[in-house]
């Protein structure tokens, strides 16, 4: 795990870190419609393909890589895994999973098909050990459609990576649409960001 700390003297971002994580801590979330079409049309499993381009946008930005260290300093991870959790219907409970993440699309879905292979069964709240820090959350709702969402969080404030989560797709003309709402810190992560982020994960579903 590649964890570089920031340099504060030298980061052009100091002044808005400790505005909003200490002056006015802050975080924000939005919910935005994705396009789907092309996932949906190419019959591929739509979690691996979500997980494999939410990772793969994390991994192209720094702000989505920005964490705090356990003395509280920021810094960045050289790369992330996405932490996802799995539904159990007998006893309506979930667990969280992780599978490292590879560039290669074929490749991370063939270590995402393992992993739910050997763990996907097993119940608890994190049953494949070995989770390091470097993981960001994904979670899917899939019974119901949303226009916003919101997670409260006790800690949230010294939180600065970004949470993911999906509704249920619907069709809306011609398209099928995927309501995805993204939590981030304002600490590492400004409006312009989150959209350059967003426009980066809409790209990468087109292509899938």
């Amino acid at each position: 795990m590649n964890f570089t700390p920031v340099d504060l003297k030298t980061w052009n971002r100091k002044e808005y870190f400790e505005h909003y994580l200490h002056d006015v801590p802050c975080t924000y979330s939005m919910t935005v419609k994705l396009d789907i079409t092309a996932v949906r049309k190419s019959g591929k499993k739509l979690y691996p393909v979500m997980l494999y381009c939410l990772a793969s946008a994390v991994n192209t930005y720094p702000e989505f890589r920005t964490a705090l260290d356990a003395s509280g300093s920021p810094g960045i991870f050289g790369e992330m895994h996405p932490s996802y959790t799995i539904f159990h219907p007998e006893t309506q409970t979930f667990s969280n999973l992780w599978t490292k993440y590879d560039p290669d699309f074929d490749a991370f879905c063939a270590a995402y098909e393992k992993d739910l292979a050997v763990y996907g069964k097993a119940e608890g709240f994190s049953p494949k050990p070995g989770m390091e820090e470097n993981t960001f959350c994904v979670s899917m709702i899939p019974w119901i459609s949303f226009e916003g969402f919101q997670l409260n969080l006790q800690k949230g404030y010294d939180y600065l990576l970004p949470i993911f989560t999906m509704g249920r797709f619907y069709t809306e003309g011609e398209k099928t649409i995927l309501p995805l709402a993204m939590q981030v810190h304002h600490a590492v992560c400004d409006g312009f960001h989150a959209c350059r982020f967003l426009k980066t994960l809409q790209e990468l579903v087109n292509r899938q």
